[in-house]
């Protein structure tokens, strides 16, 4: 059976883009050459098997009253059920929970994502019978989010959260037995809406994990 990981995110990790110029196929999602997570598949080979759940707006446990469908702590446990067993859950969500009206700190975001690891890991999905879970930091959100084409969507205080996000994170990634991976200076974000990743910054975000996955994989099996 092929190594499995399982991709959970945001639009990060479905393949939004942000500029039609920047995406081959001119439209708002980068294809099948172009996002992190088949890019990933294609770099480590046959012998794994790489899934993306990603979905634009998905937050770590937040309900949002806009849109229904984007709490991750719903999602969690049935997603890696259906494509269990698995050997590796790369987590990278949290921009979407700086949103002004979720009226949450930094701090109060990675108690969220404490919350969703914990789920996560008392779900009876993973190969060898215990849990593998790389926690990914997302991106600083950009200034120009502020002037961009989701300001009044994100509302304000969501650039300054960001940046807390990772020092939280790896701390929760500590206390629960995860990989860390900071992505910040990693993956290039797009400079017009100041929060999705260009196609560059898919290939270095990519990159980068084809270097780190096997290592987890292989460590846990041992």
């Amino acid at each position: 059976m092929k190594k499995h990981i399982l991709c959970f995110g945001d639009s990060n990790t479905h393949g939004y883009c942000a500029e039609p110029w920047d995406c081959a196929d001119g439209g708002d999602r980068f294809n099948e050459d172009e996002r992190w997570t088949c890019l990933l598949a294609q770099a480590l080979g046959p012998a794994y098997l790489v899934t993306e759940e990603g979905l634009g707006g998905r937050t770590t446990v937040f309900r949002d009253p806009l849109t229904e469908g984007l709490c991750g702590l719903d999602m969690i446990s049935p997603l890696l059920l259906s494509h269990g067993p698995v050997d590796l859950l790369i987590l990278m969500l949290g921009t979407n929970d700086t949103k002004e009206r979720f009226g949450c700190t930094a701090e109060c975001i990675s108690v969220g994502m404490e919350r969703l690891i914990t789920k996560a890991i008392h779900t009876e999905a993973w190969s060898h019978g215990r849990p593998n879970i790389l926690l990914i930091a997302p991106p600083h959100i950009l200034d120009a989010m502020d002037t961009g084409p989701f300001a009044g969507v994100m509302g304000s205080g969501c650039v300054q959260k960001s940046r807390e996000l990772a020092r939280f994170y790896e701390a929760v990634a500590r206390r629960r037995g995860c990989a860390f991976l900071d992505a910040q200076g990693l993956a290039d974000l797009n400079a017009t809406d100041g929060m999705h990743l260009t196609r560059k910054g898919h290939r270095a975000l990519a990159r980068h994990l084809a270097e780190l996955v096997p290592a987890l994989v292989d460590a846990h099996e041992k």
